[in-house]
């Protein structure tokens, strides 16, 4: 192993995910270590509960953060509402359906799905006729499908849900804070993010919240949860979301993680979630209109159906979609990425996230693409 200090280079971090760290939560990750189990830990993590209820616009008291990333809170929700048998229904516009259809497949459910094509999403009618059809427990949807670049409508799907008495679980991990979303004005039962996007944290925390109904559920189940470590009864107490009198020791807490996601609720507080959502929806516009002006031609063609926070691009025929991210890395010391899953070979994914979400930064892309578009390899076939 190498003697010398790490050294780490800095990027223009702009593909879906992470996106770059600003000053003041950096800052907030480097304070001391203190016990996890210490009460200004505990003080911490309470600020983290508020900060997530105003980020999910929701009052549930059942609200924390998971120590892992979004894929452990996905594991969570699933896992928790979920016993073998069961029902579930999942959508699928992209790969986050795809994971939850095979996370509820290993625990021994019985998984639907309605299919969207890419770029699309499913209507609300399927959906209810998927509901009367399967009869499932649990329904989920990606509200931003980040393989794809669609954010997906709400309104209405709560509803049609607990008509069927099934609870309504949405991934949020790339639209949270970046698109309007109200969990509990659209009825929304399981909600979880990821600490790495719009909120500009390191990767490594995943927020969650249940309501009542689900919980309901969680707390009636006939066996235990498959996973200890993601059980909700244990770190529901971990969290203070119970009424027991004091918290049990269940995993040691990643508090200098628990340090920048708080620090990073705390920002996204000082601007306000309206601004928020405004600003990046008027970055993406700026940003998908100087694509077009290129000729650039956006993957999702529905303009509403567009997620603020992570554009998918149509890649440009003759081109090796490798040859330009690899261009604009070494020589704009900047990334953006290819698809995901069934976009795999078809788009470019950009993701302008929290602080990176401004018009400086979208020119700078715009200006990467013309760059490597001029100077990569186009084949003439």
């Amino acid at each position: 192993m190498k003697k010398k200090r790490l050294v780490v280079p800095h990027r223009h971090m702009f593909g879906p995910g992470p996106s770059n760290v600003p000053p003041r939560i950096l800052e907030a990750g480097a304070k001391p270590v203190i016990g996890h189990m210490h009460p200004e830990t505990f003080e911490i993590m309470s600020d983290i509960k508020s900060g997530i209820q105003y980020m999910f616009q929701t009052q549930n008291r059942t609200t924390l953060a998971v120590s892992g990333t979004g894929h452990t809170a996905m594991e969570c929700a699933i896992f928790n509402t979920v016993e073998p048998g069961e029902s579930v229904l999942v959508a699928v516009n992209g790969i986050w359906g795809e994971r939850a259809f095979d996370m509820a497949e290993r625990i021994g459910a019985r998984v639907n799905t309605i299919v969207a094509p890419p770029g699309s999403y499913v209507t609300n009618r399927e959906i209810e006729r998927a509901l009367s059809e399967h009869r499932p427990v649990l329904f989920f949807l990606a509200h931003g499908e980040s393989s794809t670049g669609v954010l997906h409508p709400l309104d209405g799907i709560g509803e049609l849900c607990h008509k069927y008495n099934c609870l309504f679980l949405v991934d949020s991990v790339a639209s949270i804070g970046g698109a309007p979303l109200y969990m509990d004005q659209q009825g929304i039962d399981i909600l979880y993010t990821g600490s790495q996007k719009v909120l500009n944290a390191p990767p490594g925390t995943a927020p969650i919240s249940f309501s009542e109904r689900a919980c309901q559920k969680v707390f009636s189940r006939t066996i235990k949860p498959v996973s200890f470590f993601l059980d909700l009864s244990w770190l529901a107490n971990y969290w203070g979301c119970d009424d027991k009198p004091a918290r049990i020791y269940h995993h040691t807490g990643p508090v200098t993680a628990f340090y920048s996601l708080r620090e990073s609720l705390a920002v996204l507080a000082d601007e306000g979630l309206e601004k928020s959502w405004e600003r990046h929806q008027k970055v993406a516009e700026y940003f998908h209109a100087g694509l077009e002006s290129m000729g650039l031609k956006l993957f999702v063609k529905e303009k509403r159906a567009r997620l603020p926070t992570v554009t998918t691009i149509v890649a440009p025929p003759g081109y090796d979609w490798k040859e330009i991210t690899a261009y604009i890395m070494k020589t704009h010391n900047l990334e953006i990425s290819g698809g995901l899953g069934s976009s795999a070979g078809l788009v470019f994914r950009v993701g302008l996230m929290g602080c990176n979400s401004s018009k400086a930064n979208a020119d700078m892309v715009l200006a990467a693409l013309k760059d490597a578009l001029k100077h990569c390899h186009r084949s003439k076939m």
